[in-house]
């Protein structure tokens, strides 16, 4: 057998790789397995946006290779879109970067960014694939603790004791996944202030703005960002395409032509009827959300009572795709999800994949129907 890389040897499989092979298992031998581990949309995206892919199809350019940069129109519509929600302003010609999907835009930024050595920093809890990421690129991946006293925001002066020589990259989420911790425009303006101070390159990770959150703010929005700040967005959870991929990184020029060197080695460009329902949901109204939020609500209804019923706490306040939970004292969250698992074929989400400090946590997916949410409270009850 061929050796593999070095760096191969740094990370696993992904946690939801790995463990829902084991649920379709269940699945298969016939248990009645409720998923409320994945954010993975469940509704559809606006008639429109489907009828635009559909109509595409015979298009003249429909199947050929596509722009690195993406149509002309679908970096406008991306422009008006973070015009009309976040007050940002962009150049359509310079400032957007079209993804396969955001999570692509983390490979591309670190590789775009980071060589061995350099240090990176990552929130705990967070995302996993920050980490996975700094890791394949040979960077070193420094952990800043987010908890509930700060409200899941960063702890500046804690950050400034940090040995922070090495550091290039700054990952922030916010709304926060997996806590739904809403950010605030100091907390925006202090991590514009530390990445100049530090010389740092802060990229907020933005994919939940818009569900079951009445302010969303883009980190572009304060006045110097635009200088040390990246943003990442994603249309998979505000417009229910998840599996489309298509997402968009947003900063100054240089920034945006250093990741898309990397880019332009990595892909062909994005399906053009892809592009053409893209353009369309960013032309939605704030009726969309409205009805998408009317949804999501009832369902949060809902996991409120199903986390009551298994003795857990959560916060009212919170936003996004998912609501996140405090087991009982002493309670370990993995042990936890897979007793609920084995007795109630209910499958729920450890806080610890997302870090230590998710230790003592777990989080419910909204991405269910009501029904199969009414029905886990009654196993439980």
């Amino acid at each position: 057998m061929i050796d593999v890389s070095k760096r191969l040897h740094t990370v696993e499989e992904y946690y939801f790789s790995k463990k829902l092979r084991e649920v379709n298992l269940l699945i298969a031998s016939g248990k009645p397995i409720i998923n409320l581990g994945i954010g993975s949309p469940d509704l559809s995206p606006p008639q429109k946006v489907v009828d635009a892919i559909a109509n595409s199809l015979f298009d003249s350019n429909a199947h050929k290779y596509q722009s690195y940069q993406g149509l002309p129109e679908l970096r406008d519509a991306m422009a008006g879109f973070y015009k009309a929600h976040y007050q940002v302003n962009l150049s359509p010609k310079t400032d957007i970067l079209p993804l396969i999907g955001s999570k692509e835009g983390i490979m591309h930024i670190s590789m775009a960014y980071l060589d061995e050595g350099d240090a990176v920093l990552i929130p705990n809890p967070g995302y996993p694939t920050y980490q996975s990421v700094t890791k394949l690129v040979q960077a070193t991946p420094i952990f800043y603790d987010l908890d509930k006293s700060h409200n899941w925001l960063p702890d500046f002066e804690a950050l400034e004791q940090l040995d922070l020589s090495k550091v290039k990259l700054m990952w922030v989420n916010y709304p926060h996944m997996p806590t739904g911790a809403v950010p605030t425009e100091s907390a925006f303006r202090k991590l514009v202030d530390f990445a100049k101070r530090h010389n740092i390159l802060i990229v907020n990770d933005n994919p939940y703005s818009f569900i079951l959150n009445d302010t969303p703010r883009s980190i572009l929005s304060i006045e110097g960002a635009k200088e040390v700040c990246l943003e990442l967005n994603s249309l998979s959870k505000t417009f229910n395409m998840a599996g489309w991929r298509v997402g968009m990184v947003v900063g100054h020029s240089d920034h945006i032509n250093n990741i898309l060197k990397v880019k332009s080695n990595m892909d062909s460009g994005m399906f053009y009827g892809i592009q053409k329902g893209a353009i369309e949901a960013l032309k939605c109204s704030k009726m969309w959300f409205v009805t998408l939020n009317s949804v999501y609500k009832k369902r949060r209804d809902l996991v409120w009572q199903l986390a009551e019923s298994l003795n857990c706490t959560y916060d009212r306040n919170a936003t996004g795709l998912f609501v996140w939970a405090k087991l009982p004292a002493y309670v370990k969250a993995e042990e936890f999800i897979d007793l609920v698992l084995k007795e109630h074929h209910i499958f729920i989400t450890p806080g610890t994949i997302f870090g230590s400090q998710g230790e003592g946590y777990i989080r419910f997916s909204l991405c269910a129907q009501n029904e199969d949410l009414e029905e886990a409270i009654a196993r439980i009850k």
